[in-house]
């Protein structure tokens, strides 16, 4: 089965409108950053954060669920599960070494180390962002496996921020800061392509029977 050939038969059943729209999206899309979320217990949290990566453009999202469990909410993420790619693991270890592998460097925010600010903070290469419970913070692995930290600036007596209120604000920062950046940041054509198929066929009731007419 030809994919190039099956995408032109499915966009035949969505309308002119939408295709542009994934095509608008796709261009703005981002695999050059990532976050990942360890263990965090609120599970409307780990769904807000999932929200963010969708509305600033943040294709891949990763979910250490260890000890909680399934920390996603389909009615806080209001959809966005369909159109960012949520990465599972069982415990910080394995999803450290799944980022390295992918070429993203460790970054963990916390709010207890002024290693870097916000504001200072370079983006030369990829980068994965860790975000720990919100009691906790991040783990003692994951802190001992990053490369580095990252800090929101605050003025106020309170010491920490939600962890979706502080996922919100760095991906705001960071994705504007990338796409004025001379970075590779864009996803490849072939990246383009695979989501435009699977968002294409996620947009089509009854895609089963038509795929099946298809292959006939």
């Amino acid at each position: 089965m030809c994919d190039v050939e099956l995408l032109e038969y499915l966009e035949g059943f969505i309308s002119e409108r939408r295709k542009e729209r994934f095509k608008q999206i796709l261009g703005a899309r981002t695999n050059y950053i990532t976050v990942a979320i360890e263990d965090v217990y609120q599970l409307h949290n780990t769904s807000a954060v999932i929200r963010s990566c969708e509305v600033f453009g943040v294709q891949q999202a990763h979910v250490v669920e260890g000890r909680f469990g399934n920390r996603l909410d389909k009615n806080i993420a209001v959809g966005a599960e369909q159109w960012v790619d949520i990465n599972r693991y069982r415990n910080i270890g394995s999803c450290i070494k799944s980022l390295r592998k992918q070429g993203y460097q460790i970054i963990a925010t916390t709010s207890h180390n002024d290693s870097c600010l916000l504001q200072d903070f370079k983006i030369d290469r990829k980068t994965a962002f860790l975000f720990g419970t919100e009691r906790e913070g991040l783990s003692q692995e994951a802190m001992a496996k990053s490369d580095g930290f990252l800090k929101i600036p605050m003025s106020g007596f309170t010491e920490s921020l939600n962890v979706s209120v502080s996922a919100a604000i760095i991906l705001q920062h960071l994705t504007n800061t990338l796409r004025k950046a001379q970075l590779p940041w864009q996803l490849t054509e072939a990246e383009k392509f695979e989501k435009r198929l699977e968002w294409t066929k996620k947009s089509i009731k009854s895609i089963d029977d038509i795929l099946e007419r298809y292959r006939r």
